[in-house]
């Protein structure tokens, strides 16, 4: 893609990611930290797939004069994500709509911050109309636990959905907010819906899509699922 943005002319937008940092030694985390990353972890391809990105698209960029922009991406949720892709926000909602215990691995005191769909995608088209490298951190500096996510859970959908807590992963980062302070300066960016505001948009969806088309049969309804 670099390649062919060099052939053509193109801007090229690399969408790294807030797991460039690892388990973060330093937070909030601001563009500048290096990270803390096992490169050899279970999480690794992940991590350093898009460290390597960055790293390419940076070279790119100074050695061959590509327009790019790098926007690092913090937890994201909203209408039409994929109901099973594992996410923990989509794994709580879909959890709860089933009637099943939520999924919490660890104590549930590991932290995250979890922005809106729309404020992200206002976040890139300002950096793509700008004219700032980056990276910058595009995410919601709200922070939650784990435990405080599941609670918003409950207080949307079910006051009774019940826990379940399970063994942690390994190298799952402890603390994640972004320092949005390079965003808000450069951009004008910062998002302004909260949690609290979000998920409902986010649930009806998913209970539309989960419990919806049982009219039209199965069959439509495993359809409109996966190719969400």
């Amino acid at each position: 893609m670099l390649g062919l943005a060099k052939r053509v002319g193109a801007r090229f937008l690399l969408t790294s990611t807030s797991e460039v940092y690892g388990d973060p030694l330093q937070h909030p985390q601001v563009e500048t930290y290096w990270g803390n990353v096992n490169p050899i972890g279970v999480r690794s391809c992940y991590d350093e797939g898009k460290r390597t990105a960055e790293t390419l698209t940076m070279d790119y960029h100074r050695g061959a004069s590509v327009e790019v922009r790098i926007a690092r991406i913090f937890n994201t949720y909203g209408p039409r994500m994929c109901i099973d892709d594992g996410r923990v926000v989509s794994n709580f909602v879909a959890q709860a709509l089933r009637k099943e215990p939520m999924t919490v691995y660890g104590d549930g005191k590991q932290t995250r911050s979890f922005q809106y769909v729309s404020d992200l995608v206002e976040g890139l088209i300002r950096l793509m109309e700008g004219e700032h490298v980056g990276p910058f951190n595009l995410g919601n500096p709200g922070e939650f636990t784990m435990l405080e996510l599941a609670e918003v859970v409950q207080e949307v959908i079910d006051p009774n959905a019940k826990i379940e807590f399970k063994p942690n992963t390994e190298d799952d980062p402890h603390k994640r907010k972004p320092d949005i302070s390079k965003a808000k300066e450069l951009l004008g960016w910062e998002p302004k819906i909260s949690l609290r505001k979000g998920l409902p948009l986010m649930v009806s969806d998913f209970r539309q899509r989960i419990f919806g088309d049982h009219k039209e049969g199965s069959g439509n309804s495993k359809t409109t699922a996966s190719s969400s």
